[in-house]
């Protein structure tokens, strides 16, 4: 099982080639990165974790460009996007983000994407809530046809364009994993669907524990005949808790994510230097 860390970037947190050196340097699979375009004032969809909607949501900078200069700052390093917000998001121009990132960094990138929860900021970009899952899988399946094909061409209910040419191709062939985040069990169908992976989120308040969950995923990978090497499980805001994530490790799960601070490294080098110890003791 590996570890990952997620964080969202701001002017005032840890810079990614930074954060990116310190997790390499301790042993950390991957480095995460969310995305929100704006906060709208006027947002009525509330926060999933509960409470108020911390400031990092409004202040988080785009996750291709900080990890880019994640990449560029490694050598072994996985850089993700966790999650991009695809339903936000031209698919012909995030083709070639990811395309471009992934060749950058010698196809360490995996491709982390969502349908979003807040209503307001999609309704900004022209996607309706109602919708956006439609959408979502339509853009994939798009991105893939762009990835995989020298002329490609897509028609769909949202996503219809001819043929057309577009470079660079990734290195990761067929294409980076497209690792699909959401609830069970809308999410894991989603992912078992056109995914290279699921992602649960410990930390929704609807969850008890998370794993509880994963015998039943199994039991939805082989009716949807998928094999589960080709579906691994990523857990964020996995918690520091020796005892449930060996649970994990014995359920199958492929990598815990752990959700860090967006602050400086005073505040963020000691909470990682305890995630090591315990990656090390599970």
């Amino acid at each position: 099982m590996d570890f990952g860390a997620s964080m969202f970037f701001t002017d005032y947190s840890m810079a990614p080639g930074e954060l990116a050196r310190a997790l390499e340097e301790r042993g950390f699979e991957s480095l995460w990165a969310p995305e929100h375009s704006h906060i709208p004032i006027s947002r009525l969809s509330p926060f999933p974790a509960g409470g108020e909607l911390p400031k990092r949501y409004y202040d988080v900078m785009d996750p291709f460009v900080t990890l880019t200069a994640a990449a560029m700052a490694t050598k072994t390093l996985k850089v993700a996007t966790g999650i991009c917000l695809v339903i936000q998001r031209d698919p012909v121009q995030t083709a070639k983000l990811v395309a471009s990132i992934d060749t950058l960094c010698g196809g360490r990138f995996l491709f982390g994407v969502g349908g979003g929860w807040n209503a307001e900021e999609m309704a900004d970009h022209g996607t309706l809530f109602k919708t956006r899952f439609t959408l979502m899988r339509e853009r994939i399946e798009a991105m893939k046809e762009i990835w995989t094909k020298e002329k490609a061409e897509y028609h769909g209910e949202f996503v219809d364009f001819p043929v057309m040419m577009t470079w660079p191709k990734p290195v990761q062939k067929p294409h980076p994993p497209v690792i699909v985040a959401g609830a069970f069990p809308q999410g894991a169908r989603r992912a078992l669907r056109y995914g290279n992976g699921w992602v649960p989120n410990a930390s929704r308040p609807q969850y008890e524990d998370v794993a509880a969950f994963l015998p039943q995923f199994r039991q939805m990978a082989a009716e949807a005949a998928r094999d589960l090497d080709g579906v691994p499980v990523t857990i964020f805001g996995a918690a520091e808790n020796r005892e449930r994530l060996l649970r994990y490790r014995g359920e199958g799960v492929a990598r815990v994510v752990v959700s860090l601070p967006s602050e400086k490294a005073a505040t963020v080098l000691p909470i990682l230097d305890r995630w090591a110890e315990l990656a090390r003791r599970v």
